[in-house]
């Protein structure tokens, strides 16, 4: 049984989306899948997951059936195509400015931070080549000046 998501109120879009009812149960609750890693049905098919030529469970680093019910549940609240789920805000965070900032771009950002958010900004993004601009307090004039032709957000 499938659900049709555009048929569907936000607040049942909470609750159901990015899963259906269990074949042969009929059960309605996610279930968690506690486990890191996936059988094989043989080595060819372990090539093909790996090549990415077939979908399917690899590793629960890079999915989970669990976390693919989230991650559609957030794609269909948001009206996306798509999630992605991290462990951390800051690995959310760490994923998304890499995304969009590379060696020789900068992100400015407010200086009052908070203690990971900050090591992040003055260590680690410099050490790939993404400069931080951090700016003292929070108006917008001052983050208007410390914008370049190199910012990315």
């Amino acid at each position: 049984m499938s659900i049709d998501l555009p048929d569907l109120r936000y607040e049942t879009l909470q609750v159901h989306a990015g899963q259906s009812p269990a074949a042969g149960t009929n059960a309605r609750a996610v279930p968690i899948y506690q486990t890191t890693s996936y059988a094989f049905n043989d080595a060819d098919h372990g090539a093909r997951l790996f090549a990415l030529k077939e979908f399917g469970n690899i590793y629960t680093r890079i999915m989970n059936p669990t976390t693919d019910v989230f991650e559609q549940r957030i794609a269909a609240l948001e009206g996306g195509v798509a999630a992605v789920a991290t462990s951390s805000g800051q690995a959310a965070q760490f994923l998304a400015l890499t995304t969009i900032a590379q060696a020789g771009d900068n992100i400015v950002s407010t200086s009052y931070l908070y203690g990971g958010t900050y090591n992040q900004f003055k260590v680690t993004l410099p050490r790939l080549g993404i400069q931080v601009k951090l700016v003292e307090g929070d108006d917008p004039d001052s983050f208007r000046r410390a914008i370049d032709e190199h910012t990315k957000a």
